[in-house]
C-alpha cells in the first residue's frame, strides 16, 4: 500500500504542477496548450538592441521604439475577412451581401491548443490586412476593371485578387485591406493556383503608381509619400532626394519600373526594389531581408521581423531621421500617431502564430524530374564550384557577402557569419537604404523552378539570362527591373557559369530547376 500510496501522490503532484500546460481537446482528449506565459515577450529592449545589422553607415543604424511603448500600443483585433473579386468575376448580389454581414472576431489564442491550431490560426494572421485607410489602394480601385488591366493584376482562377481582402468591422462597414503577409509573399501560379509563401507576384508599385494617378495625388503629395516610403538623406549622393527632386511624373515612372516579383518596401527602394523573398523554408535561414538584416537565430527572431515589417519600423530613427519627420519628443509624448500599421500591433500570441505558420510552409511538388541532363548539371555544379556558396542540402552557406565599397568591420567576423567576397552584383540596395547593411545575404536556390525574376534587384528574368554573357555589356536591356530613367544597362556581378558552353549551360539549369 505505501508503494502505491507513494506513486499516486507523485501522481497528483505531477498533475497539479503541469495541468495548467494541458487542456481538453474538441474530442475531449487531454492534449498539451503551449501557454501564454510560455510564448516569447519578442520586443524586449535588450533583445532589440542587436537583433538588427547595423547599417552600412553605422551611424544611422536604426533605433526602434522601447519596450514600453511598443507594449502600450493596443492589440490589433482580428475580424474575419472575405475575398475581393475581379468586378468580372464577384458573384451576383456579393457587395450587398457584405453590407449585410455583422463583425466576427476571428483570434482567440485560447482556442489554440494543439500545433495545427496554431499553424491555422497563424495563416489566417499571414492573410490579414494591418490597413483599412486605403494605404496602398482602395476599394474604388478594386472595383474598377481599369485598374485590373492597367496593372496587370494576377487573379485565381476563381476571379480572386489574393493580394487583398474586404474587412467586415460591423454591419455596412466594409473596408479594403491592405498589407497582409501574404500581400508579397503570395504568388499566383500559371494555372491560376495560389502558392503562399513563394515569391509573390504582387504588382504593387504599379498598384500604388495608379492609385496615386486615379486619385489625382499632387506634386507634392507624391512626392512627400514617396519620401516617407523610401527617404535616405543620410545615404551617399541621397539617390531618393534627387528621385523626389525630379517631380510627379518621373517618380511615377520610377514606380511603373518596378516589375512582378519585386516589391519596393518601405525602408527599401524603387531603385533598387528588392527581390520578394520566397518564405518557404525560411526556418532555415540565418538572416533575413536580402541584406540579411534581421538575424534569425530562433522563432522570436522571426516574430520581430515580422512586427518590425508590418510598418512599425517607419517609428525607428536612423540618427536623427525619422520616416513619418517625427521628432523623439514628438514620438514619446503619448499623443497617437495614426499611420497604417504604427497605431496598435499584433499580440505576441498572433506573431508566435504567424511564425508557427512560416515555419510550416512546404514547396509543392517539383514537376522538374531528375534526368540524365540534369545529372550531368549536377556534375557541373559541383565542378564549378558552386557549392561553395549554395551548399546542399540547403543550397546555401546561410553566410553573408559584402558589397563592391564595403570595408567589414573587424568586429563582424566575431558575430555574424560571414563569407569575406564580394560577388559584384548591384550594391545600391544595401549600400544606398535605410535597410543597407554592406551585405547581401547568400541565397538559397531551393524553389527555383517556381520562382522569378532572379537575383536580389530582379533584373534578370530568366535563368537563361543569368548565363547569358551579353548582360555584362552597357547596351544590355535587363529581362526584368531596369530602372525607369536608363534605356540599356549592364547587369554586373555574378559572373559564375558564363564561360560553359551552351549544353553545359543548359544542363546546369536543368538541375537548378529540379531543386
Amino acid at each position: 500500500m505505501k508503494i502505491r500510496f507513494r506513486h499516486f501522490s507523485l501522481g497528483w503532484v505531477w498533475l497539479v504542477l503541469f495541468l495548467p500546460a494541458f487542456a481538453f481537446g474538441p474530442k475531449g482528449q487531454l492534449v498539451y496548450h503551449w501557454m501564454v506565459g510560455h510564448i516569447p515577450r519578442v520586443w524586449t529592449d535588450e533583445a532589440m538592441k542587436d537583433w538588427e545589422l547595423p547599417h552600412a553607415n553605422p551611424a544611422f543604424s536604426a533605433e526602434p521604439v522601447s519596450e514600453e511603448f511598443y507594449y502600450n500600443l493596443p492589440e490589433r483585433v482580428i475580424y474575419r475577412t472575405y475575398p475581393v473579386y475581379h468586378p468580372d468575376h464577384e458573384p451576383e448580389g456579393y457587395w450587398e451581401w457584405l453590407h449585410e454581414q455583422e463583425a466576427e472576431v476571428v483570434f482567440d489564442e485560447a482556442q489554440l491548443v494543439t500545433e495545427e491550431d496554431w499553424v491555422q490560426a497563424g495563416e489566417l494572421l499571414f492573410d490579414y490586412p494591418i490597413d483599412t485607410l486605403g494605404a496602398v489602394i482602395n476599394t474604388q480601385h478594386v472595383r474598377n476593371r481599369a485598374f485590373f488591366e492597367t496593372t496587370a493584376m494576377p487573379v485565381t482562377s476563381e476571379g480572386i485578387l489574393p493580394f487583398a481582402k474586404w474587412v467586415v468591422a460591423g454591419k455596412g462597414k466594409v473596408y479594403l485591406g491592405n498589407l497582409s503577409c501574404g500581400m508579397c509573399h503570395t504568388r499566383v501560379m500559371d494555372d491560376g493556383s495560389l502558392l503562399k509563401g513563394a515569391q509573390g507576384n504582387w504588382p504593387g508599385d504599379k498598384a500604388f503608381a495608379f492609385a496615386l494617378e486615379s486619385d489625382g495625388v499632387s506634386e507634392r503629395g507624391v512626392q512627400g509619400v514617396t519620401n516617407f516610403l523610401f527617404g535616405s538623406p543620410f545615404a551617399e549622393g541621397d539617390p531618393h532626394g534627387k528621385l523626389i527632386e525630379s517631380g510627379r511624373e518621373q517618380i511615377l515612372h520610377a514606380y511603373k519600373a518596378v516589375p512582378e516579383g519585386a516589391f519596393g518596401r518601405q525602408g527599401t527602394s524603387i531603385l533598387y526594389p528588392p527581390q520578394a523573398p520566397n518564405l518557404i523554408g525560411v526556418k532555415d535561414r540565418k538572416y533575413l531581408d536580402h541584406g540579411g538584416l534581421g538575424q534569425h537565430r530562433s522563432i522570436e527572431d522571426l516574430m520581430r521581423y515580422i512586427a518590425m515589417n508590418q510598418a512599425l519600423d517607419f517609428l525607428n530613427f536612423y540618427g536623427d531621421y525619422n520616416p513619418l519627420g517625427l521628432t523623439r519628443e514628438r514620438l514619446n509624448s503619448g499623443d497617437p500617431i495614426f499611420f497604417p500599421g504604427t497605431y496598435d500591433r499584433h499580440s505576441d500570441a498572433q506573431l508566435y502564430a504567424i511564425a508557427k505558420y512560416v515555419y510550416s510552409l512546404q514547396a509543392p511538388e517539383n514537376p522538374n524530374k531528375p534526368s540524365e541532363i540534369s545529372e550531368r548539371g549536377k556534375v557541373i555544379f559541383a565542378d564549378q564550384g558552386c557549392v561553395t556558396c549554395h551548399t546542399p542540402p540547403l543550397f546555401t552557406n546561410n553566410k553573408l557577402t559584402p558589397a563592391d565599397g564595403f570595408y567589414i568591420p573587424d568586429r563582424h567576423y566575431d558575430t555574424y557569419d560571414i563569407f569575406d567576397i564580394s560577388v559584384g552584383t548591384d550594391p545600391g540596395y544595401t549600400m544606398h537604404t535605410r535597410r543597407g547593411t554592406g551585405y547581401y545575404k547568400v541565397p538559397s536556390l531551393l524553389g527555383l523552378w517556381y520562382r522569378g525574376p532572379f537575383l536580389h534587384d530582379a533584373s534578370l528574368a530568366r535563368l537563361e539570362d543569368l548565363f547569358d554573357p551579353r548582360r555584362l555589356e552597357d547596351d544590355y536591356v535587363p529581362t526584368g527591373f531596369k530602372p525607369h530613367d536608363v534605356e540599356t544597362k549592364a547587369v554586373l556581378g555574378h559572373e559564375f557559369g558564363l564561360d560553359l558552353s551552351e549544353s553545359d549551360q543548359a544542363a546546369l539549369i536543368a538541375y537548378l530547376l529540379t531543386l
